[in-house]
């Protein structure tokens, strides 16, 4: 079975759902935001999360870029990223 994959990015992006992986000293989180143009209208107005735990949020954003048909990359300025999750990759073309 294969792996999910996942581009990289430094900022959040215009045209996909964004997961955003972030650590506050001890605390470890996630960010999902997704702007309505990514959904090609199927979301009434860009969304952005609270706080959620890191598994729940990786969960989380996959299910809503599945459900709204959206892309989703992965910003991980802290590192938190964990191979069981899928591949994180680069797009070294951008």
């Amino acid at each position: 079975m294969s792996k999910n994959r996942f581009e990289q990015v430094s900022e959040p992006a215009d045209d996909a759902m964004t997961l955003c992986l972030k650590r506050d000293g001890e605390k470890n989180y996630g960010i999902i935001s997704c702007p309505r143009s990514a959904t090609e209208g199927r979301l009434p107005k860009d969304y952005t999360s609270d706080e959620l735990p890191l598994k729940e949020a990786i969960s989380s954003a996959i299910k809503l870029a599945n459900d709204f048909k959206a892309p989703l990359v992965v910003m991980d300025p802290d590192g938190l990223w964990q191979t069981e999750w899928g591949e994180l990759y680069r797009d070294d073309e951008s």
